[in-house]
């Protein structure tokens, strides 16, 4: 959806808004300078009329070198503060939008791709850099324009006028060009969005681009969105260069029009040669205000390009804030988690991705959800884990509904571990500590124990101290990095979505004796496509289309239900499980 200008502006005055004493200050410094940079054409006169009268001329000339070294200080001042408060700026607005992110619902962070949300923070939030200041600026060189033609028409009014025909038509020529500005940056930025899109994918499934033998078509591709970005970017610049040589040749040609008139009314006797130097001085100092002007308008417009893109992250919805405190106290009986009659979906529009889901999760044991693709388990744990929210139904923790806890309440008492190598960056103790930071190391050698992977890890130089970026740690290592992070202090529902997808058998058999040890304290809940993992559990439930169709033993649904019956016959399992 299109953002409008308007919004815009204001989404990129929002985040000014904060700055604003130190924005005024600014504002007041340079219009100090501009003061000082507007008495100086004067004293020039002052300075060329004395020499006619005889005077004294270590008054204007030492007012003249006051003037040019307190400007040239202010100046400086100005700078070094708009500059910090520049970088104050893309820091608020980059930290606003992280934010956002990680509090951010699930499902309108995975509908982007991760390259296009971090260049929303790298590089949209840097064309805020120029534009924090380009009000103040513009507000700087508006002064000093007023100011400077205010002055020409105290020396003369004729030149004056040749002056401002002169600006005329250069205001209306920017007006003309600048939107253009905006649109190509807005188009530009879009590019390298896309552009950090296909490039993050393509990193991250750099494996199978070499082994498709695409590495040139995926280059091309990508090497395609860079271009696009430089063809628009180098249409800004076009029409950026376009209005920067309208105002500088707008300028001269009113220097020389002021010339020929000047000279002519000087030698007229109409007005004195040093009325015509000052008035040539402030001509040369219109460059000033007016390449000011253009060069805040060009940034102001970028500025605005930039907000809309982060405006259009608007539509992120964050989780719920903190509810009033949980319930206190924690049952011991009855179904740890309960859904009843619980239907989802991932947007209004979009199909319900599961229906009427009745489903109690016991204290203890061991419970498996089993089903073709898109039969809707992992629907199933994005509903336990607050990722998403029924449209129907609800969701109990120890019989009281999820909607008495908060987000946080909800999942300290679950630990998840996801499909596809879940781990983040950092050492080995940072991951395993992820969830638990305070955790001792015998606690982490007694999860990686329970994993059979200490023997690895202690094998390693620096031991859980190593970095994973710096290990040939396999897939199913990692995996089990995962697990062991999940089994720390132990939680009192362990949620594990197809956990030995990427281990070998006999670490299979050590994740399988992790499951069992664990569902004799505590409650355990796995998606697994692999049935083998599952045939000794306590209790199997089948779904097929967003639907619970069946629950029972392994030999229960074995024996009575045709869908389970078809997927255990085609990966070649028995119908019952070896004592």
């Amino acid at each position: 959806m299109a953002i409008s200008e308007p919004t815009r502006l204001r989404t990129l005055l929002a985040y000014l808004r904060p700055h604003r004493r130190t924005m005024l200050f600014g504002l007041v410094l340079g219009l100090i300078g501009n003061a000082a940079g507007l008495a100086t054409p004067l004293v020039t006169k002052w300075v060329l009329d004395s020499f006619g009268g005889g005077l004294d001329l270590r008054a204007p000339i030492g007012t003249l070198l006051v003037l040019v070294i307190a400007g040239s200080v202010i100046t400086l001042w100005q700078w070094i503060l708009m500059g910090r408060l520049a970088q104050r700026i893309v820091l608020d607005a980059r930290t606003s939008i992280i934010k956002r992110y990680f509090q951010a619902r699930i499902h309108d962070i995975q509908r982007r791709s991760t390259g296009e949300l971090v260049t929303r923070v790298t590089s949209d939030t840097g064309l805020l850099h120029e534009a924090s200041g380009s009000i103040v600026g513009l507000i700087n060189a508006s002064v000093g324009l007023a100011g400077t033609i205010v002055l020409m028409g105290v020396l003369d009014l004729t030149l004056l006028g040749c002056t401002l025909a002169s600006v005329i038509v250069v205001a209306i020529l920017m007006t003309r060009l600048l939107p253009r500005i905006g649109a190509a940056q807005t188009a530009a930025q879009e590019s390298v969005g896309q552009l950090g899109a296909n490039l993050e994918g393509a990193l991250r499934a750099i494996r199978t681009v070499k082994a498709s033998r695409a590495e040139q078509r995926q280059s091309d591709r990508i090497v395609g969105n860079a271009q696009d970005a430089a063809e628009h970017g180098f249409r800004a610049a076009k029409i950026s260069a376009a209005v920067w040589t309208i105002s500088w040749s707008g300028i001269n040609f009113a220097i020389i029009l002021i010339l020929a008139v000047g000279a002519w009314r000087a030698s007229e006797g109409l007005l004195q040669v040093s009325a015509l130097v000052a008035f040539l001085l402030y001509v040369f100092q219109l460059m000033g205000p007016i390449s000011e002007l253009t060069q805040n308008l060009t940034a102001l417009q970028a500025g605005i390009a930039a907000a809309g893109r982060i405006n259009e992250l608007n539509d992120i919805v964050a989780e719920q804030g903190d509810s009033p405190p949980a319930p206190s106290g924690v049952r011991t009986n009855g179904p740890v988690l309960e859904l009843r009659n619980v239907s989802a979906s991932y947007g209004p529009d979009a199909p319900q991705a599961v229906t009427g889901i009745d489903l109690e999760i016991p204290r203890r044991g061991h419970l498996a959800i089993v089903g073709p693709s898109g039969a809707g388990k992992t629907t199933v744990f994005s509903l336990l884990l607050r990722f998403l929210e029924p449209v129907n139904g609800e969701i109990l923790l120890d019989g009281s509904p999820y909607a008495d806890y908060s987000h946080q309440q909800v999942r300290a008492r679950l630990a998840y571990v996801e499909q596809e190598t879940p781990v983040v960056p950092g050492t080995i103790a940072e991951n395993l500590r992820y969830t638990h930071p305070d955790a001792t190391d015998d606690e982490l050698l007694t999860a990686l124990r329970a994993v059979r992977l200490d023997d690895k890890i202690n094998e390693l130089p620096d031991g859980v101290e190593t970095s994973l970026n710096s290990t040939d740690l396999s897939g199913g290592q990692r995996q089990r990095i995962a697990l062991a992070r999940a089994l720390l202090r132990t939680p009192d529902v362990l949620l594990l979505d197809e956990a030995t997808a990427q281990v070998d058998g006999l670490t299979e058999a050590a994740v399988q004796d992790c499951v069992r040890a664990r569902a004799s304290t505590g409650a355990v809940v796995t998606i697994a496509h692999r049935l083998s993992t599952v045939l000794d559990a306590d209790r199997i439930v089948v779904m097929e289309n967003g639907r619970i169709r069946a629950t029972g033993t392994h030999p229960e649904l074995y024996a009575t239900d045709d869908l389970y019956r078809r997927l255990v016959e085609a990966l070649r399992i028995a119908a019952s499980v070896p004592a």
